[in-house]
């Protein structure tokens, strides 16, 4: 029986109810996204941040998104939120990002212009990044609009870990970890009924077809194998 190496990490963002916080975590959710980006539809202000953070169960990461933020706004969502990983979409550059003492990922939108971009001026321009969100969205778009990352521009000479992101959905995850095999995936509007609102139903299906994706071996007649990973 094959098995796959490593396991694909979820991270649910622009949550902004207790209780999609907790089923996150009952689902084995690896980090939850709260949003501060003033532009979004998903913004929580820092002190509803503080209940949402609460409702983390426990090995799971809270990630606070920022866009083009002021480091005042990033100082007083870290102090309510206490997260244990910063996310950027803006024009913060390196020095910014790495200012606040926690790590790091870069929101990279492949949209437009930046789809040429290789991974070695990635690395070059955010050298203290833990890693790297590439989305689907035009730089200088917020996150979360749900427009599509193809594949096809991730550059083949990535060296840091990178979450896919961007019209992700219970649909297509599948598909999408098949042919990238990111180090993650992030996913906002593809599990929600309203920006901001999740639903349950979707969250479930996400995970199940993410974990299905990481473990499942194809044969001639396309049947699942059995795996200890996934319960199938």
């Amino acid at each position: 029986m094959n098995r796959a190496l490593f396991r694909t990490r979820i991270k649910f963002c622009g949550l902004t109810r207790a209780g999609d916080v907790r089923l996150a975590g009952e689902l084995g959710v690896d980090a939850v996204g709260l949003v501060f980006a003033q532009q979004s539809k998903r913004r929580v202000a820092p002190e509803a941040a503080r209940g949402l953070r609460e409702a983390l169960g426990p090995l799971v990461d809270a990630v606070a998104l920022f866009m083009d933020n002021n480091v005042d706004e990033v100082r007083t969502a870290i102090s309510h939120t206490r997260p244990t990983l910063l996310q950027f979409h803006g024009n913060e550059d390196d020095a910014f990002c790495r200012r606040f003492g926690l790590p790091y990922l870069k929101g990279i939108g492949m949209g437009g212009r930046e789809a040429a971009l290789s991974g070695r001026v990635l690395h070059s321009r955010y050298p203290h990044a833990a890693g790297f969100i590439l989305d689907g969205h035009a730089p200088g778009v917020p996150g979360g609009s749900g427009l599509r990352m193809a594949v096809e521009r991730i550059p083949d000479d990535m060296s840091k870990p990178y979450v896919l992101a961007g019209g992700l959905s219970p649909d297509n995850v599948f598909a999408a970890v098949r042919a990238a095999s990111p180090w993650g995936v992030d996913v906002s509007s593809g599990i929600e009924s309203a920006p901001g609102i999740k639903d349950g139903a979707l969250m479930r299906r996400f995970v199940e077809e993410v974990r299905r994706a990481d473990c499942i071996e194809l044969g001639e007649d396309d049947s699942i194998h059995s795996c200890d990973a996934c319960g199938r």
